[in-house]
Formats: structure tokens, sequence, C-alpha cells
């Protein structure tokens, strides 16, 4: 990746909060390159410091070391009104919405608009675009209490693009919301992604909207960025303990390794990177080994008509048999790993 397609970088980015019971890490040493026009996750447990991440690259919070380049120039060499009008673009939606409640939906999304300077009749018109793209062209007078948490954030969302701006941060934008509304606000970040050309930057705790629609992934732990690349090669093949937990566990940051019982039996995990989604690897290799597998886990999803993912399977108690299914997989270059 060239230097010229990265709209944000962080090079040894460090941020340091000074306290009254002593200084407290919260970033250390990150550095990540974020493709312009793409679609960049950042993943991690709570208090791990992706937070803090976002804020730093609009500049909410100062890095106490290292740079925050946008569009190739460091924030930190600007001064107080261009760090201002780099900021304008770099929208931002949040968990919790941050709504006017005594604004109706077409004052809230004009709100930012107003403060640039932009005269009512513009700003009106832009408002009214950003609500029809968002869907609420027919609520423009109703105001946040009237809303669902879905309509909410589709509010948000179209405020924070009425200043055209180039990168959208969503700081846990759908941990507040069910399921089925997570999947309609995630493919709306999708088109607003394809359609106009913006680069989102999505910050979450679970893996499901990373898979849903990111293109690469940072996975921060304990301050540092654990391993980073793109979602396809971290979900086939996570190298770090923690990316482990994300692929392994329910894809929630939070959440505890999945078990995988007591059998003292040998464990394999089967590594799909890349083959057929439409081949029934399981199926042939139970038959041409002619012994039965127990599949204890399986989390496998298909990307572009590949199998990208993982399965955990119990091997035969018998040696020889067992043997016969590893030999099976290393013949037909699968890649596998054996478990605990």
């Amino acid at each position: 990746m060239t230097q010229e397609n990265n709209i944000v970088r962080m090079v040894h980015m460090g941020k340091t909060f000074h306290t009254d019971s002593g200084d407290v890490k919260a970033l250390d040493d990150i550095n990540l390159d974020i493709k312009e026009g793409s679609i960049q996750g950042i993943i991690g447990l709570s208090g791990a410091g992706k937070s803090t991440l976002v804020r730093c690259i609009n500049y909410l919070e100062i890095p106490t070391n290292g740079q925050v380049l946008f569009e190739g120039r460091s924030l930190g060499d600007m001064t107080a009104a261009e760090v201002r009008e780099a900021r304008k673009k770099m929208g931002m939606i949040f968990q919790q919405f941050n709504l006017l409640d005594q604004r109706n939906l077409l004052k809230n999304v004009t709100f930012p608009l107003e403060i640039s300077g932009v005269d009512k009749k513009t700003a009106n018109a832009r408002a009214l675009e950003l609500l029809k793209l968002v869907g609420l062209e027919d609520r423009v007078k109703n105001y946040p209490s009237q809303l669902s948490g879905g309509q909410k954030q589709r509010v948000a969302i179209a405020r924070a693009l009425a200043t055209n701006p180039k990168v959208l941060l969503c700081d846990e934008a759908t941990s507040a919301l069910d399921p089925k509304t997570t999947g309609q606000i995630l493919e709306l970040l999708k088109k607003i992604n394809r359609e106009m050309g913006v680069t989102v930057i999505v910050i979450t705790h679970q893996m499901s909207v990373i898979e849903a629609i990111c293109d690469s992934v940072a996975i921060i732990d304990h301050s540092h960025i654990a391993e980073s690349g793109p979602v396809s090669e971290i979900f086939a093949n996570p190298k770090t303990e923690i990316g482990r937990k994300l692929i392994l566990g329910d894809g929630n940051a939070d959440s505890t390794p999945i078990s995988f019982g007591d059998s003292k039996n040998r464990k394999i995990r089967i590594v799909f990177d890349g083959l057929s989604a439409y081949k029934p690897v399981i199926s042939e290799m139970t038959l041409a080994c002619g012994v039965p597998v127990n599949i204890l886990f399986a989390n496998t999803r298909e990307v572009e008509g590949k199998a990208v993912g993982q399965m955990v399977i119990e091997l035969p108690e018998e040696r020889s048999e067992a043997d016969k299914i590893t030999d099976y997989l290393t013949e037909n270059t699968i890649t596998f790993e054996e478990v605990q």
C-alpha cells in the first residue's frame, strides 16, 4: 500500500492520561494506515483503547507522542484553525446518537452547517438531501423523541455527512441497537462508502460487525495493536490470543473463549482460507478416510465464492484413524493445527 492511498496514518502514536493516582497509558506505539475509500474496523476489549484511538484521529484527544496524519499532513503541525478545518472533513457518530432533543430532524442535520456559516436555504437543501439518503425524508418535522433507536442513528449519520466529510468515524454506532436494526445501519454505511466514496472507520467490540462490512481490521489489546490486516486473512488465521478469542469465541470481544469439552481425544482446527465455498471438505474427508469425526465448532462464511473461517473437529480415539485424517488434510494442502 502506498502512502498516497492512505487518508489516515498513525505513526508511533501514543496517548497517556495523567491522573491523581498516576499515569495511565491508553495507547502505546500505534502504527496503522487507513486506505482512502475503505471500511476499516478497529476492535478490542473494553478498556483496550479503541475509543481513545478514534478521538485521537480527529484530535479531540491530542496524542502524547507520535503523529496522526490526515491527507498526508500531520495534525500536530497544524494551527488550531487548520485542525478545525480538518475535523470538518471527519464526521462522527456515537453509540447514544447525541441528537438535540429541542430540534426537529431537519434542524438537527442543519446544525453543523449553521455553525460553519452556511446560509439557511443551502443548509436546508443539504439536510433534505441527506434525510432522503437515510430514508427519513417523510419525518423532517419530527423530533428525536418520536423516533426509534435505528431512526435516531440514521439522523445522526445524516448530520455527520452534512459537511461532506471524507471520513466517517463510527464509535460503537450499533451497540445500542437490536440485530435487525444493526444490519440495516451497517447496510447504510456500506451504501455511503460505495456511493459517496467516504472512508468509514468502525470502532466496535463485535466481530460480527467487522465481518459484515469491513475491508480491513486492527485488533487492539492492552493499548497496542495486536494484529491488523484484511478481514478475510485475520478471520482465517488469527495469529494472537486476542485474535483467536474473537474468532473462536462468539465474535464478541467481551466474551469468554468457547470451550471444547473435557474429551482427551486430539482436536484440530481446520482453517478455511480460500477453498471453494461449494466444496464439501468435511464430507469428502470422512468418505476418503472411512472414519467419522465430531465437529465441535464451526465459524465460516463465504467471501466471493470462497470459504473463510475455522472449524474445530475431534479426531477418533484410535491413533491410526486420527492419522488418516491429518494425512488427508496434509495431502490436500488444507491448513490445520492441533488445539487444546
